[in-house]
């Protein structure tokens, strides 16, 4: 019988998101520019050359690394807690090098699919991905747009990153438009703020409908009651970072309760700048939806932008349609 992976976390991760693959991509798009015809030959020769030297981390890496270290806790005869699959548009032939780099940092990644030059997008059903996180924007819209699953179009890799814990995975969300619907931040930018905390006092014990991260933050959710559990110190620690505040806070707290899901950490900002308490808390990664947020916290802990529906309100506000 196929191993169920109903209450096992699966992360699906390009390889540009889990290595910094940005000079090969450079080469690959130089020669692209000049000669189409033998590019693909040329980025081959390239990866060849280099299969057994080694790569700097990509923005993924480090929340991967210390996804995988959960499964010590996997209990005999147990689905395990997490599964990784890499997925790239690279050849099987030019992807030995991150194969390469996969073992011999020790990454227990036993699933891949390499789709030479085709989207990966059609195969995340085939993996049962929960998160996918990739560096191409029209595989992070496809994703979005269908539903299939949550999926972050990584920012480039913090170049002074705060110390991250390796014994803890520290997974740290925006609230509207990512774990609850677009609904309240479009009356927020379309009617102002009087507007939106009016709005969301008035219905705070009505919950927020589920936005694209909810189906995910209750998947975390099931993966730390398998877990031994401290409330002072689970091995995956939750935070919610929202501009919201007072008296914004009760409907996401009753939204919460609603869903049964326990978050160690909720700050409400009230408008704040987000960088210091995101590089407080050590997330290995933060996930927003606002490119004013992410400019900055990108800069100092792993951060992945939520993209809207190309039929959302806040997608046609973003491009200006």
């Amino acid at each position: 019988m196929p191993m169920s992976l109903s209450d096992t976390l699966v992360v699906g991760i390009s390889a540009t998101a889990l290595f910094d693959l940005g000079e090969a991509d450079k080469v690959f798009r130089e020669q692209w520019a000049r000669d189409p015809d033998n590019a693909i030959e040329i980025y081959r020769e390239y990866m060849q050359k280099r299969e057994s030297e080694p790569l700097n981390p990509g923005t993924g890496f480090h929340l991967v690394k210390a996804l995988l270290s959960l499964n010590k806790f996997q209990v005999d005869g147990e689905p395990p807690l997490v599964e990784v699959v890499v997925m790239s548009r690279n050849s099987p032939e030019t992807g030995i090098r991150v194969f390469h780099n996969i073992r011999t940092l020790g990454l227990n990644i036993t699933r891949s699919a390499f789709t030479g030059g085709e989207s990966v997008v059609d195969y995340l059903d085939a993996y049962d991905v929960d998160l996918f996180l990739t560096t191409n924007v029209s595989d992070a819209q496809r994703v979005i747009d269908g539903e299939t699953c949550a999926v972050a179009l990584v920012q480039e890799p913090p170049k002074d990153m705060a110390e991250l814990p390796e014994d803890q995975v520290r997974i740290a969300f925006d609230g509207d438009a990512v774990l609850f619907s677009e609904q309240s931040e479009i009356v927020y930018k379309s009617e102002g703020l009087d507007a939106f905390h009016e709005q969301e006092d008035r219905e705070q014990k009505n919950p927020l409908e589920d936005g694209p991260y909810a189906v995910l933050l209750k998947k975390l959710s099931r993966l730390q009651e398998r877990l031994p559990h401290k409330v002072e110190y689970s091995p995956v620690r939750i935070a919610i970072v929202t501009a919201r505040g007072g008296p914004a806070e009760m409907r996401v707290l009753n939204t919460l309760r609603h869903w049964g899901v326990y978050v160690d950490e909720v700050f409400f900002l009230g408008g704040l700048e987000k960088s210091a308490i995101l590089k407080a808390f050590k997330a290995h990664i933060f996930f927003d939806d606002q490119d004013t947020h992410l400019s900055v916290a990108s800069e100092f802990v792993p951060s992945g932008k939520v993209p809207y529906k190309s039929t959302s309100a806040l997608y046609s506000l973003e491009n200006g349609k």
